[in-house]
């Protein structure tokens, strides 16, 4: 495996993390907090995990995936939230490419080749 994948929850752990890994390829994923049984409240993101988690093997040698939390739904939907204010996140789930305009937003998460290209291009 030529990545390395850390969970993150909320926005403070997650610049935290991006704080760790300057100069990495950093990639990110961002969802709705999960219930006791492992569920989340977004259903797009319980359809996407799978697509984007089959694809993390074209992600390039030494990067780095955060998988990140948003928040349970209140908190999300919230247009002062962290996220939305400081990452102009509109929807979950949300795959980007840490400092570049690359992005999927919700229904993009769910197409394997959008995501196969986002990890793979330079």
């Amino acid at each position: 495996m030529g990545y390395t994948e850390v969970k993150v929850h909320g926005y403070q752990e997650y610049c935290r993390e991006l704080d760790k890994h300057k100069g990495k390829p950093v990639f990110a994923l961002f969802c709705g907090n999960k219930n006791e049984q492992g569920e989340s409240w977004c259903p797009d993101c319980v359809t996407a995990e799978p697509i984007v988690r089959g694809q993390l093997t074209h992600l390039p040698e030494g990067a780095i995936f955060i998988y990140c939390l948003v928040g349970e739904r209140a908190a999300w939907k919230d247009p002062n939230n962290d996220f939305r204010q400081n990452l102009k996140l509109t929807g979950v789930p949300t795959l980007v490419k840490v400092g570049t305009p690359q992005k999927l937003t919700e229904a993009e998460c769910l197409k394997t080749d959008l995501v196969q290209m986002l990890f793979s291009e330079d």
